[in-house]
């Protein structure tokens, strides 16, 4: 049976991390992206390797959409060399930032950070690496609990999350001729470095999230890593055009 490709932005840490070590424990392979961190990048294809997989790191700044071609083409080179393959199979836009200021307060260049990174970014990127992309293959968008739920200080990254949920719908639509499926995973608070290590550090804003989650704690990398990997794998088959929340019932 051949192996499915999934190319996962973020992948060097936290919860692309989780995702792309969860999937290759399901026999995927995985090309992942990262910033900045190269170090990170390589231990993770150690990793990976080490248990049996394949994957292959490329550097991208999802904020900067010049670069997306010379990406695809990479893509494909990699694809090439690395699988012997020529398309991928599931795309996961977990690339991003948080930027926490009161909607009166943001600044037009904070906001235009979070719409290059949150939205110009997947959007233009998918489009890119569509004609990579297998006919039946899957693209999962990360969103966020705050599209559903309030919180003060994250209006501005909200609504570029709200749009990434719409944008998913259509794209569900708009791709259901080639069989391509669009879903959204939104997380809830999670430990992790997200946001200077907010959840993860502070001790009063962890036993907020706890106290307002259903099941008593905040969320952990490898909740929402298992998540992907379960919407991915042929139980989510049937899925399509779906907001799924990963946040272990917060302010239900």
């Amino acid at each position: 049976m051949t192996r499915k490709i999934a190319l996962i932005t973020g992948a060097s840490r936290g919860l692309g991390r989780s995702a792309a070590k969860h999937l290759a424990a399901q026999g995927v392979d995985i090309i992942g992206t990262y910033r900045s961190q190269a170090e990170e990048a390589q231990q993770l294809v150690g990793e990976i390797e080490a248990q049996g997989g394949r994957a292959l790191m490329l550097q991208l700044d999802v904020s900067d959409s010049s670069s997306f071609a010379d990406f695809a083409q990479r893509v494909a080179q990699g694809l090439h060399e690395t699988f012997a393959a020529e398309r991928f199979d599931f795309l996961v836009n977990n690339a991003g930032i948080g930027i926490h200021a009161a909607l009166a307060e943001i600044s037009e260049a904070q906001f235009d950070e979070l719409l290059k990174v949150q939205l110009k970014g997947p959007f233009f990127l998918t489009q890119r690496l569509l004609p990579l992309m297998a006919d039946g293959g899957r693209i999962l968008n990360v969103s966020s609990g705050l599209a559903r739920f309030t919180l003060p200080g994250y209006g501005a990254y909200a609504a570029m999350k709200g749009g990434i949920e719409v944008w998913t719908r259509y794209l569900a639509k708009e791709l259901g001729p080639r069989g391509i499926s669009a879903n959204v995973l939104a997380p809830g608070a999670i430990e992790t470095d997200f946001g200077h290590g907010a959840v993860r550090d502070n001790s009063e804003l962890n036993a907020f999230v706890a106290g307002n989650t259903a099941l008593g704690r905040a969320g952990l990398p490898d909740d929402i890593g298992a998540a992907v990997a379960a919407l991915l794998g042929d139980g989510g088959r049937w899925i399509n055009g779906q907001r799924i929340e990963a946040s272990g019932g917060m302010f239900l």
